[in-house]
C-alpha cells in the first residue's frame, strides 16, 4: 500500500534500524521507545489490523507473534520477561493502520497498562 507509513519502512523507502528480516517479516528498533527494548514486527504484507491478519492468514497471525518471541528471546530478554503488545483500532491504541507487534523489556512493566 503506497500510503502506508510501515509498507513504505519495510520497503526500505524510510530508514530503520533493521533487528530481523526475511521474506515476510520485518522488525526494527521504534523511533520513540517506551522501553530500553522496544522493537516493531511487521508482516511485509499490508493488513490493517490483528483482525485482518487473522481473518486473512491465520498461519501469518501465528507467526507474528512467532518472531515476535525470537526478537525477545534474541535481545535476550527472555531472563527477566518482556512484553507484546498488539493494538487494534483506534479505541486499542493503534496509531498506524498496518499491524504490528510491539516487543518491550528491559524494565519491569506495570499493570494494567493504561
Amino acid at each position: 500500500m503506497a500510503d502506508c507509513l510501515f509498507c513504505r519502512v519495510g520497503a526500505g523507502e524510510i530508514p530503520s534500524s533493521p533487528v530481523y528480516r526475511d521474506d515476510q517479516f520485518y522488525a526494527f528498533h521504534d523511533i520513540d521507545p517506551q522501553a530500553p527494548v522496544h522493537v516493531l514486527v511487521i508482516p511485509l504484507a499490508h493488513h490493517a489490523n490483528m483482525a485482518d491478519l487473522t481473518a486473512a492468514d491465520e498461519t501469518q497471525a501465528a507467526e507474528l507473534l512467532r518472531l515476535a518471541a525470537k526478537v525477545a528471546a534474541d535481545l535476550g530478554l527472555e531472563e527477566r520477561g518482556y512484553r507484546v503488545v498488539i493494538n487494534t483500532g483506534s479505541a486499542g491504541g493503534q496509531s498506524v493502520d498496518h499491524v504490528h507487534a510491539h516487543v518491550l523489556g528491559g524494565r519491569q512493566m506495570k499493570w494494567p497498562p493504561g
